[in-house]
């Protein structure tokens, strides 16, 4: 026992040092925050679920192809991450990362910057839970229906009953979250393994080529062909963003400097092979034809289920394996969400911030920011009763804010040399770290400026790309208070004195270290003289 309380009073420490006082149980195993990234991804289950948005925009290149892509340049951020959430693990994350490295003289607007841009992620991700149920909902009653179609307000009640589920678990069962992050990393893994046995058996030997699986380009959006298949990465980057997570709820994980990397880079190898894995299986089992699939009443991923069942039973069946995975991923991505919030607020970051960074005493968690993302979820989804592409322009606004907060606090930590981060178990040497750096720097770009594209041409009022209002709004919402107190009273995170703190804490622990090594040393030659 002695060991693990000395690993959380270093944890606790290590969150003093860096301006904070702890005051979220650290109840989170390596398994189950490793459950709780993992079950944010959850990749087979969101790339499966999102086939729609790179089946028309380069077809089964963009969807296998593009995942890799994605995968590869995810990965190298998130490795780029897992630096920063090593040398300083706290539930900030990015806009605290910001700050450590900043020149002291824009600390406070570049952390301010970083800090909104990852809450408004959050959120627009919190989005997208109820907008796959939604969709696989209503794709189930056109399944059986055909002849019926839901309206839009009917799709956005389904939306807001997901979310509402998700509150509720989040707000009241606290406690379980550990456990059902454990429950959601299995019934993902075990969901993916079944569905997989299933399909291949039923549609055998029926299968699709391998021309159309691995080679068959479609280009049904307007735009130019390479245009056209770089929105489709639109797909594989929303299968894999979130991962992140991991360092809102470091607060929540013992050995965090150790663990945190681990997990981080973990979830996101996972999610792109079993991701990749699902997505050519559902290819081979689909009956070979794109149009087809793509113009399907009930949506992609339920016609190819019931494609290979040949079954509406069967085809449901299977269907509650994916169904029930996003819920668990909107639970544990209102989680991350919400302590997001608190940590921004617990740092004078959003309006009200003393209110939203207030820790409910009997539930053990920051209920206010969690309603917070909660009521802010429900209200982004009225988008769904106004815009065809909804669900495009909330998805692409969910990537981009993320991907930029991922890259900001790498760019200026390029910018200076790479020389910005402290002592850390976890480090990429030096030209991994260059190249790890530069990849993850230059997806973020290029992905940014073209997840803002329409999804087809022409463009009208109901097909538009509404990230771009979306992004417009958070801008103005966060000048107007940054101008109205954020430049008053927002000084960035309190770090400043927490380095010098974490350095004596590291040569304090060199100190210890070699102490106990002279006393063994000690015992072991007095043993020998009584030899």
């Amino acid at each position: 026992m002695k060991p693990v309380e000395s690993g959380h009073h270093d944890d606790e420490a290590q969150l003093q040092a860096l301006g904070h006082k702890s005051e979220l149980q650290r109840n989170f195993s390596l398994l189950s925050m490793l459950g709780l990234a993992f079950a944010i991804l959850n990749s087979w289950t969101a790339l499966s679920s999102s086939l729609g948005l790179a089946l028309p925009s380069g077809g089964s290149t963009s969807v296998l192809w593009g995942l890799l892509t994605a995968g590869v340049c995810n990965l190298a951020l998130a490795a780029s991450l897992a630096e920063f959430l090593s040398a300083y693990p706290t539930a900030g994350g990015q806009y605290h990362w910001v700050a450590v490295i900043t020149p002291k003289r824009w600390v406070p607007l570049a952390s301010w910057i970083t800090g909104w841009i990852n809450v408004s992620g959050w959120i627009a991700l919190t989005t997208s839970g109820g907008l796959l149920a939604s969709q696989l909902i209503s794709g189930l009653i056109a399944l059986y229906h055909p002849e019926f179609a839901l309206k839009a307000w009917q799709v956005w009640l389904i939306y807001v009953a997901w979310t509402l589920i998700a509150f509720v678990i989040n707000a009241f069962l606290n406690d379980l979250l550990p456990y059902v992050n454990r429950a959601a990393f299995i019934w993902s893994i075990g969901g993916f393994a079944i569905v997989c046995i299933v399909v291949l058996s039923c549609a055998s030997p029926n299968y699709a080529s391998a021309d159309f699986v691995f080679t068959e380009f479609i280009n049904e959006t307007g735009w130019p062909d390479g245009i056209a298949w770089l929105l489709g990465l639109l797909q594989g980057g929303f299968g894999l963003t979130g991962y992140d997570a991991v360092a809102h709820m470091i607060e929540e994980i013992p050995n965090a400097s150790v663990e945190g990397p681990k997990i981080m880079i973990y979830c996101v190898c996972i999610g792109t092979i079993t991701g990749f894995i699902f997505l050519m299986v559902l290819l081979f089992v689909s009956g070979g034809n794109a149009e087809a699939i793509i113009s399907a009443g009930p949506g992609p991923l339920i016609q190819i289920l019931y494609t290979a069942t040949s079954s509406r039973a069967g085809a449901t069946c299977l269907l509650m394996f994916p169904l029930i995975c996003i819920l668990f991923a909107e639970t544990a991505i209102m989680t991350t969400s919400s302590r997001m919030t608190y940590a921004f607020a617990r740092d004078g970051g959003v309006p009200f911030s003393k209110f939203f960074a207030k820790v409910h005493p009997r539930l053990g968690q920051p209920l206010n920011s969690l309603m917070l993302s909660a009521g802010l979820t429900i209200l982004f989804g009225l988008i769904l009763i106004g815009s065809s592409s909804a669900f495009n322009a909330l998805i692409s606004a969910s990537v981009v804010a993320l991907g930029v907060s991922y890259a900001i606090p790498v760019a200026i930590n390029v910018c200076r040399g790479r020389k910005m981060l402290g002592p850390r178990p976890f480090v990429l040497p030096g030209p991994l770290g260059w190249a790890a750096n530069l990849l993850g720097i230059a997806y973020t770009i290029v992905t940014t400026v073209l997840f803002l594209f329409p999804p087809e041409l022409p463009v009208s009022s109901s097909n538009m790309n509404y990230c771009v209002v979306a992004f417009g709004i958070i801008l103005f919402i966060s000048t107007f208070q940054w101008f109205v107190d954020g430049r008053k009273n927002f000084t960035g995170p309190r770090s400043d004195t927490g380095l010098e703190v974490l350095e004596g804490m590291k040569s304090q622990e060199q100190d210890d270290a070699e102490s106990r090594h002279l006393k063994v040393a000690g015992e072991e030659l007095g043993l020998h003289m009584v030899k």
